[in-house]
């Protein structure tokens, strides 16, 4: 399947209309109401879209998918390295070493692997620093989710400022990645960077790393490679000197793992897109002032959630506790590699936050106030079930698409009824009244007999 971008900005979640049958489910769970059903099929807001995989989750006709490199994409480079997600070793058995998996991923072509679980523990230094600056505005927000943060510019703008300055486990371990690879004497062109991914978002993510040093050239799925590596187990051999990460990185894998690698502190960890948005929501209000760090996911129980998966997010949860206590030990990056990754500028984050306008009504803000006063309207004349039968997922986003003028009124099912029983009353009225050269007595008594002969006979005898 061949990447592709779209409007300017590239969407790893895609619909496949052939499989769509027009049902409510993905308009109900999508978290930024990006999703409309029209004309029987669901239609996807390309703007307002934030990859976190809801709609895939939630769809019983698999509609939904992500689209991701195959593994041969590495073929295209002189030298390949793979990037797998903390989230890919809980997909074993916790009695499946990682030195293994890592080998496993060698016998599949790639040349190296460095792990994103390592860029994790790096990055979690860095954070530490970070958050014993002064005049910082808290609670600082994780940066690591791309959906969260996504979801931050466009649906709580105000909070672009708290989201944490720094690049992504992601982003670090592809610039270190590429930069060993270039120590190697390797030209960055031949070097083709891949990361193992468990969900959309995260390929989203890949796909706007355009940094000559950080990019990552493709995205492949946990589940692709997962199938490749569980049937040539019994034939790996143990690689255990090729394994850089320990419990802070992998632990990363799940919600709470990131708080865990910064040691004690006023944190917070949310998981779950919906009660992130709860949780942001009471950051908007003021009430989390005495939080320092939020760790917020957008998958339930974290990256071990995604939709790229293949284990059980519940078992890969309790595969990540027993990885924890099996790799103890902990490297500390000497004071010359501290300096080299600060000379590289690898903490650097390549794209600033911005806060998206995609929500706003209108740019002139009489006008908003207009239009928001229009939507109040519209609001007392619906139903307020929100049963997403109008291909809108509540009434209030219907009442705004009507004053963007994407919908109509009588989109609703309900209102289309009285509409249409007004108007059956009219026809009634209508068809119930006599001409004036008719005697109404007698008129009535022929239309209640034979309407239509009533009235033809009416008007011939005029």
């Amino acid at each position: 399947m061949v990447l592709k971008l779209r409007n300017d900005f590239f969407h790893s979640v895609l619909l496949d209309e052939e499989k769509c049958k027009g049902c409510t489910h993905c308009i109900r769970r999508c978290p930024t109401e990006a999703i409309r059903v029209k004309g029987g099929k669901a239609r996807i807001d390309e703007e307002r879209c934030i990859d976190c995989g809801e709609c895939i989750r939630t769809c019983p006709n698999h509609a939904k998918y992500a689209q991701t490199d195959p593994l041969d994409a590495i073929q295209r480079f002189k030298y390949s390295i793979a990037l797998p997600a903390p989230a890919f070793y809980p997909q074993f058995p916790p009695s499946i070493s990682i030195g293994k998996l890592i080998n496993g991923l060698l016998s599949l072509g790639f040349h190296e692997v460095f792990e994103v679980a390592r860029g994790a523990e790096i990055l979690a230094e860095e954070i530490k620093k970070y958050l014993l600056s002064k005049d910082i505005p808290k609670p600082v927000i994780s940066s690591a989710c791309p959906a969260v943060v996504r979801m931050v510019e466009e649906k709580f703008p105000s909070l672009t400022g708290t989201l944490l300055p720094l690049d992504t486990p992601l982003g670090i371990a592809a610039h270190t990645a590429r930069l060993r690879a270039m120590k190697k004497g390797y030209h960055s062109e031949e070097v083709g960077v891949f990361f193992i991914t468990p969900c959309p978002a995260k390929v989203t993510e890949v796909r706007q790393s355009s940094d000559d040093k950080g990019r990552i050239d493709g995205a492949i799925s946990i589940s692709q490679v997962y199938s490749r590596i569980i049937n040539i187990l019994d034939e790996l051999d143990e690689q255990s000197s090729l394994q850089l990460a320990s419990w802070k990185g992998i632990g990363w894998a799940r919600s709470g793992g990131e708080q865990e690698s910064l040691n004690e502190g006023e944190y917070v960890a949310v998981d779950g897109i919906h009660n992130v948005m709860s949780v942001f929501e009471k950051i908007e209000m003021g009430e989390l002032s005495g939080v320092l760090y939020c760790e917020a996911q957008a998958c339930v129980g974290g990256c071990i959630g995604g939709v790229l998966g293949v284990q059980n997010p519940f078992l890969s949860k309790v595969n990540v506790q027993q990885l924890v206590k099996k790799y103890p030990a902990y490297r500390e990056l000497e004071d010359r590699e501290w300096k080299e990754l600060v000379r590289e500028r690898v903490f650097l984050r390549r794209h600033p936050f911005v806060a998206s306008d995609v929500l706003k009504l209108d740019t002139d803000y009489r006008k908003a106030l207009e239009k928001y006063q229009t939507i109040e309207n519209i609001l007392e004349n619906l139903p307020g079930l929100d049963c997403g039968a109008c291909g809108s997922p509540t009434c209030r986003a219907l009442a705004e698409d009507v004053v963007r003028e994407k919908a109509q009124e009588i989109d609703c099912p309900f209102l289309l009824r009285e509409k249409m029983l007004g108007l059956s009353r009219e026809i009634f009225d209508l068809a119930s009244k006599v001409p004036q050269t008719m005697n109404e007595e007698r008129g009535m008594q022929k239309i209640e007999s034979n309407p239509d002969r009533g009235t033809s006979e009416g008007k011939s005898g005029g």
